[in-house]
């Protein structure tokens, strides 16, 4: 008496519907190709010795099962996970997100998966890095993650893996940085607003960082200071969120009476600057003061914006990292690369 295809039985004697439920092992096409589980293991292992005929008839069982090697574990012998941590703290950013999306797919295209780890909670730093100690992660990128002095050590007791900053910059020996040369790009910001004529001057600032920097505020003072000007406030938005550069803009519009109000406000990202415009537009007050921000992501380039802003070279800086945490190696611990100042209208006044 025949048996029906629906009463077919699996690799272990379990009907197909059975099997279909639970993961095809190596020892599964093991058995069903009449060999060890070590020789399967060879058979999908590159350059392993395994009789032509044997490989063959272990890769058709496999196909016939739906078996797939298990790459972790085989990296884990070869202790080459392909798995690399991918550490962020401001996923509100919009800009974060590009960044967040380039890595993957770079990482992907090399071979490579990524790990999220979110440490927007103060205390959730701890327990990701060492689940990412736990998978035992090849390296870790922090995507323009400020860094307090606690991460950075929870970061160098990860193993012996490249750990490399992305979008900020840091003193500390053990990382790496890869960034946009944020010195100049304040310095060209300052040239340009000193080329408007204007006086009160104010900077809007992100999270604080203890043991990262952007260096943006540091060119761009260098930069007014050369034309005999100056920031005369810096606004604290505590983080890179539009309803953060509201706050802070209409703090500074109620703290002050119009003629003490900046001309111009240089934001530290673009998301903030957005914020700050929104607010000033609610209040009848947008083109009353100048704004730039930084990163030039998508809606900047918006005619409700229409916003001046700096580009940051995203995809180079993305392709320097992936390259030092998946090759192990470089020869320097720094690379600032240059970007370009989008001039727009938004720090033009009518007034002006």
């Amino acid at each position: 008496m025949s048996i029906s295809s629906s009463t077919a039985t699996g690799p272990v004697g379990q009907e197909r519907g059975e099997r279909d439920t639970r993961k095809i092992t190596a020892s599964d096409v093991a058995e069903r190709a009449g060999v060890s589980r070590w020789t399967v293991s060879r058979a999908f292992t590159d350059g392993a010795s395994v009789a032509p005929a044997v490989r063959e008839r272990i890769l058709e069982v496999a196909t016939e099962l739906g078996y797939r090697p298990n790459l972790l574990a085989r990296g884990l012998i070869k202790r080459r996970t392909h798995l690399i941590g991918v550490v962020v703290d401001e996923l509100a950013n919009p800009n974060l997100t590009m960044l967040l999306d380039e890595v993957t797919r770079q990482l992907q295209r090399l071979g490579h998966l990524s790990i999220l780890l979110n440490i927007s909670e103060t205390d959730s730093s701890a327990s990701m890095l060492s689940l990412a100690d736990q998978f035992q992660v090849d390296g870790l990128i922090f995507l323009g993650t400020v860094l307090t002095e606690d991460l950075v050590r929870l970061a160098q007791e990860v193993r012996h893996v490249p750990l490399v900053v992305l979008y900020r910059s840091t003193e500390h020996a053990d990382l790496q940085v890869v960034t946009t040369d944020n010195e100049r790009a304040g310095r060209e910001i300052a040239a340009l607003v000193a080329a408007e004529g204007v006086q009160r001057i104010a900077y809007m600032a992100g999270p604080p960082a203890e043991s990262t920097q952007l260096r943006r505020l540091d060119g761009f003072r260098d930069g007014l200071a050369q034309h005999g000007l100056h920031v005369g406030a810096v606004l604290h938005a505590g983080h890179y969120r539009r309803e953060c550069g509201e706050l802070a803009m209409a703090a500074v519009l109620d703290a002050s009476a119009p003629d003490a109000w900046p001309e111009l406000l240089f934001c530290e990202n673009d998301i903030l600057a957005i914020g700050a415009a929104d607010l000033l537009r609610k209040r009848g007050l947008l083109g009353r003061i100048g704004l730039i921000g930084f990163d030039n992501i998508e809606q900047a380039g918006s005619p409700a914006y229409d916003l001046t802003t700096y580009h940051q070279p995203m995809q180079a800086l993305v392709t320097e990292a992936v390259r030092r945490v998946v090759g192990g190696e470089s020869a320097t611990s720094r690379v600032l690369l240059p970007g370009q100042l989008m001039r727009r209208s938004s720090h033009r006044r009518p007034a002006a």
